[in-house]
């Protein structure tokens, strides 16, 4: 979806420059272009968010980092009633989110939740879900 969007945004912005926009400066123009140039620079960096799954543990890539997390220091994942994504409780205390998955997918974001909560209850030292943990 990002892709077909990226698209269409500098089709627009190459046609206002181009076509559209006769009384517009050279300036102006590539400055359409370059607009539609740092939507697109935003779209792939949203677009590349996913979390993978190995042997050895995950690996989280967010829209400016990357991060390798070993099964032992991940205890658990929840994602709360209203968030867009989950959060990783890491062991050093601190948390992550996984945007990698996102609310708005529906019952896809369930399923790719649900999957990873496994995955920590078999290879990590995640705990069970409490009874009544939203998800």
């Amino acid at each position: 979806m990002a892709a077909v969007l990226a698209s269409a945004v500098m089709v627009t912005m190459v046609t206002l420059a181009v076509i559209i926009a006769p009384p517009f400066t050279v300036a102006d123009r590539a400055g359409l272009v370059l607009f539609g140039l740092v939507i697109v620079a935003v779209l792939y960096l949203l677009a590349r968010c996913r979390i993978s799954a190995d042997a050895t543990g995950l690996t989280l890539v967010n829209p400016l980092r990357t991060r390798r997390l070993a099964w032992a220091e991940v205890l658990g994942v929840a994602m709360g009633e209203g968030e867009p994504w989950p959060t990783l409780d890491l062991a050093d205390g601190s948390t992550m989110s996984a945007m990698g998955i996102q609310r708005s997918d529906g019952e896809r974001a369930r399923r790719a939740l649900a999957e990873l909560r496994a995955l920590l209850r078999e290879r990590g030292e995640a705990p069970d879900p409490e009874p009544g943990s939203s998800s």
